[in-house]
């Protein structure tokens, strides 16, 4: 797959995030797919009005993740997937810094996508899950120049609203390509060498986008 179209994917999708907690109350009792078709909306909307978004602020961005990503997206559930069974052999303090890092070099990675928003749209598929199901698969396209971008979201239910803890793009899912990555790392040089990996990619992509 086109790797810059992933990142543009993965960008559009974690933006979703970003802007998931606009109505935390109606969120709550929303059904999966209403709550990815309303925010979706909203977020692309949200980056064709916002410039700083648009030119990439990335400290905007991660401003933004914090106050509104956690409420609405699983990122225990989705790092602890990615790290696999050495999670459970990690402290708590090891855990908590390979999520920091991991939202960090996610939302790194991919808020450049940002900018290239421009009059996409998002169709959302019928749901395919029974009133009791606790998890669903959302499918989505993503409309805009060029074919359609295949876009789901695996998500659970939980006592404060559906949550996202998986995205797939064009038929890769994200918490698997990192979790190869990431086995590869331990591997070599256990969790602390995971962390320390992650936090040095991070700096290199701060670095990066100095002028």
């Amino acid at each position: 797959m086109n790797r810059r179209i992933f990142s543009h994917v993965v960008g559009a999708s974690l933006s979703l995030a970003l802007f998931a907690g606009l109505a935390p109350a109606r969120a709550a009792d929303e059904a999966p797919d209403a709550l990815i078709k309303r925010t979706s909306t909203e977020v692309l909307d949200a980056i064709k009005a916002d410039k700083s978004i648009q030119s990439g602020d990335t400290g905007k961005i991660i401003a933004l993740v914090d106050g509104k990503v956690m409420p609405h997206v699983n990122f225990t559930r989705m790092t602890a997937a990615a790290v696999g069974r050495n999670w459970r052999q990690a402290t708590p303090e090891q855990q908590k810094r390979l999520q920091d890092e991991f939202k960090t070099l996610l939302i790194r990675t991919y808020s450049g996508a940002l900018t290239q928003v421009k009059d996409q749209t998002v169709s959302v598929k019928p749901l395919r899950a029974a009133a009791a199901d606790t998890e669903v698969q959302v499918r989505t396209e993503v409309i805009g120049r060029g074919d359609p971008i295949q876009l789901d979201y695996r998500m659970e239910k939980t006592p404060n609203g559906w949550k996202i803890y998986d995205l797939n793009v064009l038929g890769i899912w994200l918490v698997e390509t990192y979790r190869t990555q990431f086995a590869q790392e331990i591997s070599a040089k256990g969790v602390d060498g995971l962390i320390a990996a992650l936090a040095q990619r991070n700096q290199s992509n701060i670095a990066a986008k100095k002028p």
